[in-house]
Formats: C-alpha cells, structure tokens, sequence
C-alpha cells in the first residue's frame, strides 16, 4: 500500500451501522500495535486499555451545517467573532457527487429559505468564503440545516445520527467521529476497569479538503483539568490515548504552544511529530490526506501501511459510519 491507495466503493459505509443491524459499539475494531494486529468489535475496547491509561475526547456536537438550494449547498464551517462565517459553496458533480463552486465573486448576495439573505464578503482559501447571513446563525441552522452528506451516504440521516455521547458544546460543521462507536456502556466498562476519559473541546470545520489540502484553523479549548490529568498519566506511566484526530490535534497545540484555548493552526505531521498521545482510536482516512500525516507520526510508516492492507484485505468500512482503528505505540 502506497500513500495513493483507493478505497473501493463496496468499502465505503453508506448508512449508520443501526441501519445495518449493528449497535454502534458492534463496528469493527482494528488494533495495531507495532508489528501486531487484531481484530475486534469496539465493545471489546476496555480489554485493549491498561488501569490508568487517559482517554481524552471530543464533546464537540455537530450542527446541522448545510443549507441546500435548488443548484448549490451551503455548507457553514467555522464562526468568527465579527459575526461572520467561513462557508463552502458546492454545486452537483457527475456521479452523484459535489464539487466546490468556484463561480462566486466578492458583494454577491445569496437568497437562502426562510428568506434569509447570505452575502459573500471575500475568499479565505481558494474554497472557503468570508460570509455575512443576516440573522443568527445557530438559530437558523436549527430551523433549516441538514448535516452535512456526502455522495457515499445516499439518504438523509437525522442529527442525532451525527451526534457522539460525548456531545454537549455545539459547533462542529461535521461530526467529530471517533466517538461515535462510544455508547454509555463502553464508558461505564472504560471507567469501572480503571481507565479515565477527560474532554476537550475542538469545533471541527468542513472536513472536505480536496487531495494534499492542509487542515483550516479550528477553535479548541483544553481545559486545565483534562491537561493536569495528561500530565499525572503521563508521570505514572500510562498512556494518554486521543479518541479522534482533533483530540491529537488539540492536545498537541497545547503541547507545542503552551496555549489552551483559541485557533489553532497548529498541523500534526511526520516531520514535528507528537510530544503527548500515545495512542490513537480514529476511523479509516482517505488516500494523501491530512489525517494520514497525522497517522504517520504517531504510529510511524510501517506500522500504518500493515494495518491499512490489512483493513482494506478484511474489507473494514471507511468514512464516518464506518469502522475504527486504534493505533497503539507504546
């Protein structure tokens, strides 16, 4: 397996796992660790941890982020303090698909239900608008947004499929999805063998980058509690396991920056690598992502392209509805 490997579409889960006759905590679980995997179900999780391992995750909870007109979407990433948003135009592509619209100029105004009124104000990326909506933009997402979907799910799901246990701060344009497979079992188990979970908070922007596109700024929040209890795991020798990339995200700024809360740009790769996790649960990411860099520096080259041929031989689901991996080095 090479960098540029091709999920199949067979291997892509088009519906939650309820709609597949699974609990959420029945999906698949991957675990690799150096040379080693295993396969198991996500229930079987409090076997994998250690008395006194951390889990750290995101209570991050998703909005219903995307405003559908007649021939374009508007999907709402990420708030600014001015009042504004960074928002995604896409319009249909061949297959089923969307792409980035790329036919807007700066001043245009965008009719949207409810007669609200969207005006574009400048580009942020080559994707991403600066853009003003004429009322409050929770308020009107709750009354007329759907969660964000892609062409690989073919139907409509309701929020609350896109909503972990953990969720009780809202402001991810698209489900942290790590913590999904969680359910108040797995926690309870988790908590009852000895093994601790802790929050941050990282609103996650649209999670759409097209191939080799760097990761946007994004809001976290590391509260003092969640880095001292980091820091005595650590110190007592158990393993500080990120439940989602915006988990290693979020903790590694802190590491690297000494700053517990704000934008972070900070981007996780081969090169800087990791000073805190030990360990990481996360879903299956798509060929030269960011999320594989990320990968990369936790569990190392070798490691990762075992255990991607392995999910992709054993025919594990990728995206959010799909299968988990955790990746242990330690």
């Amino acid at each position: 397996m090479s960098i540029g490997f091709a999920v199949p579409s067979a291997l892509e889960a088009h519906e939650p796992p309820e709609a597949r006759g699974l609990a959420r905590d029945g999906v698949r679980l991957l675990v690799s660790r150096g040379p080693d995997l295993a396969h198991h179900r996500f229930h079987d999780l409090p076997a994998l941890l250690d008395p006194g391992d951390l889990l750290v995750v995101n209570n991050s909870a998703t909005l219903p982020a995307a405003v559908r007109l007649d021939r374009l979407s508007v999907h709402f990433s990420t708030p600014r303090e001015d009042g504004t948003w960074l928002v995604e135009l896409r319009r249909p592509a061949p297959g089923g698909a969307t792409e980035p619209y790329g036919g807007a100029e700066p001043g245009e105004w965008l009719p949207l239900p409810g007669r609200a009124t969207l005006r574009l104000l400048e580009r942020e990326t080559p994707r991403l608008w600066r853009a003003l909506l004429d009322r409050d933009v929770p308020a009107y997402l709750a009354r007329y947004g759907k969660p964000i979907r892609y062409s690989y799910v073919a139907e409509d799901w309701p929020l609350d499929a896109y909503q972990t246990v953990f969720a009780t701060v809202p402001g991810s344009a698209e489900m942290p999805s790590a913590g999904r497979p969680f359910t108040a079992e797995v926690v309870t188990a988790l908590v009852s063998r000895g093994i601790a979970v802790a929050p941050i908070t990282l609103h996650t922007g649209v999670a759409s980058p097209e191939r080799d596109e760097p990761p946007y700024a994004e809001r976290f929040e590391v509260p003092e509690a969640t880095a001292r209890l980091v820091e005595l795991t650590r110190k007592a020798g158990g393993r500080v396991v990120a439940v989602g990339t915006t988990v290693v995200r979020a903790l590694e700024t802190t590491a690297w920056t000494g700053t517990t809360s704000g934008w972070t740009t900070h981007v996780v790769t081969p090169e800087n690598g990791v000073r805190v996790v030990n360990g990481l649960i996360t879903g299956l990411h798509e060929p030269r992502s960011s999320h594989l860099r990320l990968l990369t520096a936790l569990a190392g080259s070798d490691q990762l392209e075992r255990a991607y041929e392995a999910a992709l031989d054993a025919g594990y689901l990728w995206h959010e509805f799909g299968d988990t991996h955790l990746i242990l080095h330690k």
